[in-house]
């Protein structure tokens, strides 16, 4: 009430309003981007067609007209006036949206591998999982002490990746071999641990193992030790990594089961060698540009490769046009600031992947291109030393006038600041502002 107050008078206060401000998922003004940003929460980085419509209409009436996929897979909206933010709030509610905790404590959008449920070696599609816990966090009072860096992944073992590594916590399904350590053979989700590519370090196996069904209770229980006993003081430090390394990891896992028994859910963390587990399919770092089959015999998903995560209003309603005529009216967002339009029929690619050109997308981009990544950088972030997102284009623009590779260098990231939104670590070239 005291936020639409203000906002009628197109006037934001310090304290408060700021606060709750964050907490519905917008932030401050900063000097080059004028007005708010708002992060979506895209759970399991999924979007239907009508919902992309949706925010195209809220980037032209309350936004500068364009979006970017962010490297969690989710969209932001820019240059938000603050007359607009209750309109613009209620609008993403009709539309079974919201944007609630990304500005301010709660888990990042949650991730799964983007082409579950029609990637031809995934193990299992974990979205429903993903999309569980996504609720249950925003809708627990006592999981709203998470930093919003904080990052949860499910990886269904498929072709793409979700890049579990880079995780505070990562569900990574693997199948179990028949084995003499009392574990029964199929499908279970290793655990892994403490991925903060910011701060040089990747998530680590555990030894642990669970059921596809128990992952979203195993979180949970994770995720209250984390608000019960992490350390929030230090922003630099506010993270599950430095947890583990006060605690240990196997006082962590104590803790969890603790949890996981005062729930009374049944749960028994098991332990088992990663040795026991079937070799993973490999990992094809370019299955998320271009024309790619999927299981589903006669149909395709196309990768389409944005500038740098940009969208303008028009070519969101492309991608919407697209995936409604020739698809099934379903868009998925990568960690790699691009799209996926899965379900198009065979006989329909080469029709969608014209629609999708002509308005200024690609169906092929160079290595170059393809793995290019580039957080908003000081146009639009205070902490940003660089403007990264027009160093990333003239870059890739540069590299692919002079160069062709035989093998291709796949990702380059730059990042404006040591946050790492970019994650500059995990790139085969890491820029850092």
């Amino acid at each position: 009430r005291q936020l639409e107050e203000r906002t009628a008078k197109d006037q934001m206060a310090e304290g408060l309003d700021q606060f709750l401000l964050r907490h519905l998922g917008f932030f401050n003004v900063t000097p080059n981007s004028p007005g708010y940003m708002m992060r979506l929460r895209a759970p399991a980085c999924v979007l239907t067609a009508d919902q992309m419509r949706m925010l195209a209409t809220c980037a032209e009436d309350y936004a500068g007209g364009y979006s970017h996929v962010t490297t969690r897979g989710s969209l932001q909206l820019r240059e938000i006036q603050p007359r607009s933010v209750i309109d613009l709030i209620s609008t993403l509610e009709s539309a079974a949206l919201t944007a609630q905790g990304t500005g301010a404590d709660s888990a990042r959008n949650l991730t799964v591998t983007p082409s579950a449920g029609f990637d031809p070696d995934e193990l299992i599609d974990m979205t429903p999982q993903t999309k569980r816990l996504s609720t249950r966090i925003l809708r627990t009072r006592e999981l709203q002490g998470i930093p919003r860096k904080f990052n949860i992944s499910f990886d269904n073992a498929g072709r793409l990746s979700c890049l579990s590594d880079t995780n505070d916590i990562g569900f990574l399904a693997v199948l179990v071999e028949p084995n003499d350590q009392g574990v029964d053979p199929g499908l279970w989700c290793r655990i892994a641990l403490g991925g903060i590519t910011g701060h040089k370090d990747f998530a680590r196996d555990t030894g642990l193992i669970c059921r596809p069904e128990e992952t979203v209770d195993v979180a949970e229980a994770m995720l209250r030790v984390f608000v019960e006993h992490g350390g929030r003081t230090n922003r630099n430090k506010a993270r599950l990594k430095y947890l583990l390394e006060k605690q240990g990891v196997d006082w962590f896992i104590e803790r969890s089961q603790e949890k996981l028994d005062s729930f009374g859910s049944g749960i028994t963390l098991t332990r088992l060698g990663i040795a026991q587990d079937r070799p993973r399919t490999p990992i094809d770092r370019q299955a998320h540009i271009g024309v790619h089959e999927q299981r589903q015999n006669g149909f395709s998903y196309i990768g389409v490769a944005l500038e740098l995560g940009r969208l303008s209003s028009a070519q969101m309603r492309v991608l919407a046009d697209v995936a409604t005529k020739y698809g099934a009216g379903d868009i998925r967002l990568t960690v790699w600031q691009n799209a996926l339009i899965p379900h198009i029929s065979n006989d329909h690619v080469d029709a969608a992947c014209r629609d999708i050109e002509a308005a200024g997308m690609f169906t092929r981009a160079s290595a170059f291109a393809a793995g290019a990544v580039a957080c908003t950088g000081k146009w639009g972030c205070k902490l940003a030393g660089a403007y990264t997102k027009q160093d990333a284009l003239d870059l890739v623009r540069y590299l692919e006038a002079r160069h062709t590779l035989d093998t291709p260098i796949n990702n380059i990231h730059l990042t404006g600041c040591k946050n790492s939104c970019a994650q500059h670590y995990i790139g085969d070239i890491g820029l850092m502002g």
